[in-house]
């Protein structure tokens, strides 16, 4: 068995030690033991590792990217959540494409005033009801 210590880990992953030490905490990695006060990792957290990284990329809660691993360590992905996240995905770029194009209409509007524009309206509207801006999320 390979083995690294926080340290080394932190450099090769690019995971800054306290960031390693708080997935140690919510049970994303484990040590393997102890060098002195310094923690020691198998060398396989580092693949464990940018799963986690993929994960947080593709915008997954560590809660949830802690499901995606089975008890004894191995990936167990939920092939169902990930085709949720990426209907999540399409529904947040459709928002922000609706949010990119009425921006650069406000900004190139020849109405005198934007109030007088209907589709600067439109898009005040849509905001106001919730159809573009950021996602409320459940708790």
């Amino acid at each position: 068995m390979n083995c690294i210590d926080i340290a080394e880990l932190a450099q090769r992953s690019g995971v800054p030690a306290a960031t390693l030490r708080f997935y140690e905490e919510k049970g994303l990695i484990a040590s393997i033991g102890r060098r002195g006060l310094r923690r020691l990792f198998d060398t396989n957290v580092l693949d464990r590792l940018a799963l986690i990284a993929l994960g947080r990329a593709g915008g997954f809660s560590l809660d949830e990217i802690a499901r995606m691993f089975a008890p004894d360590g191995r990936p167990r992905i939920d092939r169902r959540m990930l085709a949720a996240k990426a209907d999540e995905l399409d529904r947040t770029i459709r928002r922000l494409h609706a949010m990119r194009d009425g921006l650069r209409h406000a900004a190139a509007c020849p109405a005198p005033s934007h109030m007088e524009c209907p589709t600067f309206r439109r898009l005040l509207r849509a905001a106001a009801s919730g159809a573009i801006g950021p996602e409320k999320r459940a708790n």
